[in-house]
């Protein structure tokens, strides 16, 4: 405090600076952490940095902007401090006018006179100082006002950002997904159009073979039409030829008809003959079963007496043991009487002719 009041008092002539502009907060704080650093003490803190805000910094201090700056101590001690401050420094910054040619009756008023203006000059000062407070207190209102309206806004804004947020992690899902289904679309889009390549060239050939096709076509379409119309005349030529044909069958059918009607009457007349010959042949048929019949009982029996005989053949080899003469082998045959052969009767053959 001593060395900032010798240095105010030394320049005493000097207008001390007053700034309008707000000090840099960033180096005042610095400053004021070196004096705390240096004085521990609160009241002589709270002088030191009334001295530095007002010589230093050009700002008039207040309780409340020093007990902003320093929190320390009871709200009444920046109070106390800075009136302490205020009464120094007008005791010390009181004028006195020393002249060796001046009287002393004279240097006391002009001391009182200068005085007196400094006086006026500090209450002009407080008012301005006072008007300019008012303004930096409605200032600080709106301030505060527009910081409570930020606030809000600020909420408002974080609402909306995080609506904003979930709604952009939406979309981003959503395009990611679209990334996806897009890929997927270009390679399906690659593969069909791949596929439409292959098409279109198959179509081509199709093309080409269609048209090579159709000139055939045309070209046998045209043979065919000439062959049409060959096989046209020829068909006329054939008609001639046909109606003339018919009526050479037509002619010939007449002449049929009637050797048809001469054999029919012919059949007629055989139909006749054979019905005669049938009744013929069934009387010889009959007669000729009647015959097999007798010839049959004879064959029983003479098949019966053969047995008898081998059976009494085989006796005599098994009782004499020796050969049996030739005359004995040979009298079963001698004795098989054949088979009388049946006479045709009249008629057989022409039945079978028939």
């Amino acid at each position: 405090m001593e060395r900032f009041t010798l240095y105010y008092l030394c320049n005493s002539t000097q207008t001390v600076p007053r700034s309008d502009a707000l000090p840099d907060e960033t180096r005042l704080a610095a400053e004021i952490d070196c004096l705390k650093a240096e004085f521990p003490k609160t009241r002589e803190l709270y002088r030191e940095v009334c001295a530095l805000l007002f010589f230093r910094h050009g700002i008039t201090p207040t309780a409340n902007r020093l007990y902003q700056l320093v929190r320390r101590g009871s709200m009444s001690t920046p109070t106390q401090v800075l009136g302490e401050f205020w009464a120094e420094l007008r005791e010390k910054s009181r004028v006195r006018i020393d002249h060796p040619d001046l009287p002393a009756d004279l240097g006391a008023a002009a001391g009182e006179l200068v005085a007196t203006l400094w006086t006026r000059a500090t209450a002009s000062a407080q008012a301005e100082l006072d008007a300019l407070r008012a303004e930096v207190e409605g200032q600080r209102t709106e301030a505060e006002q527009r910081i409570t309206a930020a606030h809000v806004e600020l909420e408002r804004t974080g609402t909306a950002l995080e609506q904003r947020t979930a709604a952009l992690l939406a979309a981003q899902v959503e395009v990611r997904e679209l990334d996806k289904a897009q890929a997927e679309s270009h390679a399906q889009r690659q593969a069909l159009e791949a596929e439409l390549g292959r098409i279109s060239a198959a179509l081509a050939a199709r093309d080409h073979e269609l048209v090579e096709v159709r000139e055939g076509f045309s070209r046998d379409l045209e043979k065919l039409r000439e062959a049409a119309d060959r096989a046209e005349e020829r068909l006329r030529a054939s008609e001639k030829r046909a109606l003339l044909e018919i009526d050479r069958e037509r002619g010939h059918a007449a002449k049929l008809q009637k050797e048809l009607d001469e054999a029919a009457r012919r059949a007629d007349r055989k139909d006749a003959d054979h019905r005669l010959s049938v009744d013929t042949m069934q009387s010889q048929l009959g007669d000729a079963r009647h015959q097999t019949g007798v010839l049959q009982g004879r064959l029983d029996a003479v098949q019966a007496e053969n047995t008898r005989l081998q059976t009494e053949l085989i006796a005599a080899r098994d009782a004499h043991r020796a050969p049996v003469p030739s005359t004995v082998r040979s009298a079963p045959r001698a004795t098989r009487p054949s088979r009388p052969a049946v006479a045709a009767k009249p008629g057989t053959r022409r039945k079978k002719a028939v």
